[in-house]
């Protein structure tokens, strides 16, 4: 018995389902200091969640209940889901089954903590890693301390009011991942624990964290916000020793969960050189079943990474290269100091690079920033197109988040007070007019905007360039759907090409379509057997709905 239990549930009712890893890290870090974690995984129960959430704590009664928020939506325009109502349902039922106190963390949550801690009526939360934060605050707890004494704790102090707990002057202490020295707990087939390998039949991939966090600011992207600022390195041999326990366990498919797997490529190159190092001295090791599938950035991307990859049992590449056009990727694709780290130059140098050694490779293209225009798409759409990729995905439209630098900017331009062209989201009834943060009353008024209009009804936000060519009613209206745009990229594409594109669709959700969630063409994959990341079996997706 340990000090005390801990319950973690998933909410996650999206499938195809996704490895929570979130909470194989916080388990580990609980456990080792010596309480007893149990995982209430929800993801396969998506019919009777009711029940099972009923039948738990009906049996228990924990200490704390973490909640982990991966998405709060689709974050996909052609197809704006949102998934809260489905996590505050969730948290409802939870609440109704114990008196525990809850506490909520996760990538998803972390894009608007104070406004989710607010809507979900939960006591705590935290923002970025959490690890950290979650063994205190059940340390607190046991002891009968005040949460308050938790620096970094987001406490709720009724509707409205949630206060950030003060954090010390060294404020990487409190928020760098517990075990960065030590293999994170990966189970398969235990009883309220994450099960692995259940994940990785029945979702196709695995995944492993070789580093937390990222010192770039991409316009669109949350991650620094919400993972941390700067690069949180693991050890090379705690990395390693977790690839090869989920090979052992039959997760043979390992997708990197890094912001990018060849940002700090020193160590992304020491992690390689350990696995081929295991591979060399052991013929048994299970890591020569290892089919290591990357996503990675243009730059930095060397020949010499290439080879390693390759050793070490590389699947395929996935490259964002974003655009092609420098005067589109200049104040977007930036380091901390606002300076483009990389050129369509460096884009064609890796593809090159990556069919010399035969590996597949998918590059992804997002459409629709600031500044994009006919002229600008039609050239992204053919120079990636000629590069002659596995596959080649087009992405139309962003989803702004509070504290993605282009969400603060445009929150800037409209002043509380007027819309700015290319505000968009399916269910707006009224124009898009956000308010920055220093006018706002609270940060609370200030993330829910993102998510929420002024009645309290989801309106998640994008933002797709109005320079592209739209009807005047269609870019006049905040609810109006780039079609024509959606149109013209199919147009683009030459219908022999077609099989190896991911183009968006207007109904945004069709065995063509490159959303993930319930997608037809991944359930129809995994109901089949297939494993690996689905961009590479994209190519075959009609014969494979056929059967």
């Amino acid at each position: 018995m340990g000090k005390a239990l801990v319950a973690l549930v998933n909410p996650n009712l999206v499938h195809p389902p996704i490895t929570p890893y979130a909470l194989d890290i916080l388990t580990t870090s609980l456990d080792s200091d010596g309480f007893d974690v149990e995982v209430v995984d929800l993801t396969f129960h998506r019919e009777d969640w009711r029940s099972a959430i009923r039948e738990y704590f009906a049996a228990r009664s924990p200490l704390l209940v973490g909640v982990t928020i991966r998405n709060t939506d689709t974050i996909y325009a052609q197809q704006q889901r949102v998934f809260l109502g489905d996590h505050r349902d969730i948290i409802a039922e939870i609440k109704a089954g114990t008196a525990a106190p809850i506490v909520a963390g996760g990538v998803g949550f972390s894009s608007m903590p104070f406004a989710l801690t607010d809507y979900f009526g939960i006591p705590f939360g935290v923002k970025g890693p959490g690890e950290n934060v979650i063994v205190r605050l059940a340390n607190a707890l046991l002891a009968g301390e005040p949460p308050e004494t938790v620096p970094g704790l987001l406490v709720n102090r009724g509707p409205g009011r949630v206060e950030r707990m003060a954090v010390p002057r060294r404020r990487e202490a409190v928020f760098t991942p517990l075990n960065t020295a030590t293999s994170y707990t990966r189970r398969s087939g235990i009883e309220f624990k994450v099960d692995n390998l259940r994940y990785y039949r029945r979702g196709g991939l695995g995944n492993i964290l070789t580093k937390n966090g990222c010192a770039y600011s991409c316009a669109h992207c949350v991650e620094p916000d919400a993972k941390g600022t700067h690069f949180t390195r693991r050890a090379v041999e705690a990395v390693v020793d977790e690839m090869e326990t989920l090979c052992a366990q039959g997760v043979h498919d390992l997708h990197t969960a890094d912001s990018e797997f060849n940002l700090v490529i020193a160590h992304s190159k020491a992690v390689l050189r350990e696995v081929i190092r295991r591979k060399v001295v052991d013929r048994s090791s299970p890591l020569h079943e290892l089919r290591l599938w990357i996503y990675a950035q243009p730059t930095p991307f060397d020949e010499e990474l290439l080879d390693l990859l390759v050793q070490a049992g590389c699947a395929g590449v996935n490259l964002a290269p974003d655009h092609v056009r420098d005067k589109v990727l200049d104040g977007w694709k930036v380091t901390r100091g606002g300076r483009r780290y990389y050129g369509f130059d460096d884009v064609r140098h890796v593809v090159d690079l990556v069919r010399k050694y035969e590996l597949p490779v998918m590059l992804e293209v997002l459409l629709g920033m600031p500044g994009e225009t006919l002229e600008t798409l039609t050239d992204a759409v053919e120079q990636t197109l000629g590069l002659e990729a596995t596959v080649a995905g087009y992405s139309l439209g962003i989803r702004l988040f509070p504290y993605s630098p282009l969400g603060i900017r445009l929150a800037q331009q409209c002043a509380g007070e007027r819309t700015v062209p290319g505000l968009q989201s399916d269910t707006a009834t009224e124009p898009i007019v956000l308010t920055p943060r220093s006018s706002c009353e609270s940060v609370i008024e200030y993330e829910r905007q993102f998510i929420f209009d002024r009645h309290g009804h989801f309106r998640p936000v994008y933002y797709l360039s109005p320079e592209l060519p739209e009807d005047p009613g269609t870019l006049a209206s905040p609810n109006g759907r780039w079609a024509n745009t959606v149109r013209l990229l199919w147009d683009l594409v030459p219908e022999s090409e077609q099989h190896r594109v991911m183009l968006p669709t207007l109904p945004g959700l069709t065995e063509d379509d490159n959303n993930y969630a319930d997608n037809p063409f991944l359930l129809r994959l995994l109901e089949l057997g297939y494993t690996g990341a689905f961009w590479s079996h994209w190519p075959r997706r009609h014969q494979v709905m056929r059967g």
